[in-house]
């Protein structure tokens, strides 16, 4: 190879290294973008120089590291925000409901000082209209953000579906790359690991590489979410078991939508927010319910014993949101569940099964087993031993936790019904008497002023009514203490995680990223590199022409 045929491979490259680093500095700030290498090599034949490859600086197991932990980080963001908001609104010390359960009791004090003074009546009206209202006005906030997860979790999987999308696109583009040149340009292949990052915002999902070259990603249920050039798109669906729940559904075909098990949706905002609607929200409708029921049954029962001015038997004070039960849409029997609430027996140590005070938070799963109901705690997953509950076949009728389930209709084996006692309950709960002559403060045969009643119903602020263990204030107080808990491990959950995300960046940057000062460093190298060889074809020029001159 002559002298000047040298310079020339050595221009090209030279030229090409500085084309190399120029787009290096031009996706500095490029999400994404990996920097590139000129990797040199000794030109074939009589010498000279060639560009060997432009490698792409990319290291798999640390992105894949990096993406696993943006994928923990974003769910506990998403679930840190929204337990925010709730533990905010139960720790108000003037919108919660512990001090206008206080004020209630305060008013059933007065009444009990003085049973026949209208002022008196007319305050416990008025307090049990405001705490009814409260009552109501959190179980309306905690729907409404419910409706809010649901809006939220319709985004993120309209998000998934279009990255998704993408990535397949991608893996298509890179195919025809290779088949036509041989290798894939890098931009496609950062636009395609900048994609897989994008998932992993949404959902802890796993990466699999076929034949070292097609992108395969996959849902942690284990389903395929994208192989190769096809997309499984995710949707929304209404639950089998609980039409008015909004769950997630995989597109096995194109008429069949399966319901996903949100509990294996791990990570990411969609598994941050499925896992604050199941494990906080829907346990604090559950207990704001709960708390509902034991205040307005336990007042009724008791102002049902009593007497009003007018000498009728004491009515219902409040009402509540009904109990809620649903067959599921598989089921092959025809029973249709219904569910009615006990009473409290408040004179009684040994509750029946359908005592009041053996409700609990949780909803529940019954299951036709070897032809009866099998019963399921889908708070804790315990089942229930048969002691603790109570089936009569012939009146289709199951007693337990201070419930009873009727089922109209047949039972099939395998049949399954969801049980929620306590979510609406506060919804639904309000003051229904207004008239001051109605409160029922005398016992029976009790004379003018005969407070024992009113004395009967202040007294119950002290009684065990919530889960045969707890006051309504006691009960209270643990469940904003067990939000503000929950609220502060999920922030240091956060901070730590973040600390390692950073970590993980700070690696992944070391080898991908783009250091700027390194880059003016070899803006300039590779420009000497170019004078340089612009001086050996001026050389070998100079010498041609000089060869030539003699010539003549």
């Amino acid at each position: 190879m002559s002298l000047f045929s040298t310079g020339i491979s050595g221009l090209t490259v030279a030229r090409q290294a500085l084309d190399t680093t120029g787009n290096n500095i031009s996706n500095a700030y490029t999400p994404g973008f990996h920097r590139e290498t000129a990797k040199l090599a000794e030109g074939q034949g009589d010498g000279g120089v060639r560009l060997q490859e432009v490698e792409r600086q990319f290291n798999r197991y640390v992105s894949a590291q990096h993406n696993d932990s943006v994928s923990a980080l974003s769910g506990l963001e998403i679930y840190q925000s929204q337990i925010t908001q709730l533990d905010n609104l139960l720790g108000d010390l003037e919108s919660g409901l512990s001090p206008l359960m206080q004020n209630f009791y305060s008013a059933l004090e007065d009444l009990s000082g003085a049973p026949s003074d209208p002022a008196a009546r007319q305050g416990v009206i008025g307090n049990a209209t405001t705490l009814s209202g409260q009552f109501q006005a959190f179980g309306n906030y905690l729907e409404e953000m419910q409706s809010g997860i649901e809006g939220m979790i319709r985004d993120e999987v309209s998000q998934i579906n279009t990255t998704a999308d993408k990535l397949a696109t991608l893996n298509r583009e890179i195919s025809l790359a290779r088949a036509s040149a041989g290798s894939a340009p890098n931009s496609l292949l950062n636009q395609r690991d900048q994609a897989v990052a994008e998932l992993s915002e949404h959902l802890n999902v796993t990466l699999q590489i076929q034949d070292g070259k097609s992108y395969n990603v996959y849902l942690p249920t284990g389903q395929a979410l994208v192989s190769g050039t096809q997309v499984y798109k995710l949707d929304v669906m209404n639950s089998a078991s609980d039409p008015q729940r909004l769950v997630v559904g995989y597109q096995e075909s194109r008429d069949n939508l399966a319901e996903v098990n949100e509990q294996r949706l791990s990570d990411g905002s969609l598994g941050g927010l499925l896992a604050f609607r199941r494990d906080t929200l829907d346990r604090a409708q559950n207990q704001i319910g709960q708390m509902a029921v034991a205040l307005g049954e336990s007042f009724n029962a008791q102002h049902r014993s009593g007497i009003d001015l007018n000498g009728n038997q004491g009515g219902d004070m409040f009402t509540l949101g009904s109990p809620l039960a649903y067959a599921h849409e598989r089921n092959v029997g025809s029973a249709a569940p219904s569910v009615t609430l006990g009473e409290f027996h408040l004179d009684q140590e040994d509750k029946p099964l359908d005592d009041l005070s053996r409700l609990t938070t949780s909803d529940y799963e019954i299951r036709v087993v070897d032809g009866e109901p099998a019963i399921q705690r889908l708070d804790s997953g315990k089942s229930l031993a048969d002691e603790e509950y109570l089936y009569d076949e012939t009146a289709g009728t199951l007693t337990f936790d201070g419930m009873t389930v009727t089922f109209n209709g047949t039972l099939a084996e395998g049949d399954r019904f969801l049980v929620q006692p306590t979510k609406q309950a506060a919804l639904g709960m309000t003051n229904q008497i207004q008239d001051t002559r109605q409160i029922a403060a005398a016992q029976e045969g009790g004379l003018s002023g005969d407070n024992r009643n009113a004395l009967a119903l202040q007294q119950l602020q002290f009684e065990p009514l919530v889960g045969n263990e707890a006051t309504i204030s006691q009960s209270y107080a643990a469940m904003v203490s067990d939000v503000g808990n929950q609220s502060h491990v999920i922030e240091v959950n956060a901070k730590s995680q973040q600390a390692m995300t950073q970590q993980l960046r700070a690696m992944q940057q070391a080898e991908s990223g783009v250091n700027l000062d390194e880059e003016a460093a070899n803006l300039i190298r590779y420009q000497q590199f170019y004078q340089a060889n612009a001086k050996v074809i001026e050389t070998g020029t100079t010498i041609f022409d000089t060869l030539l001159s003699l010539r003549t």
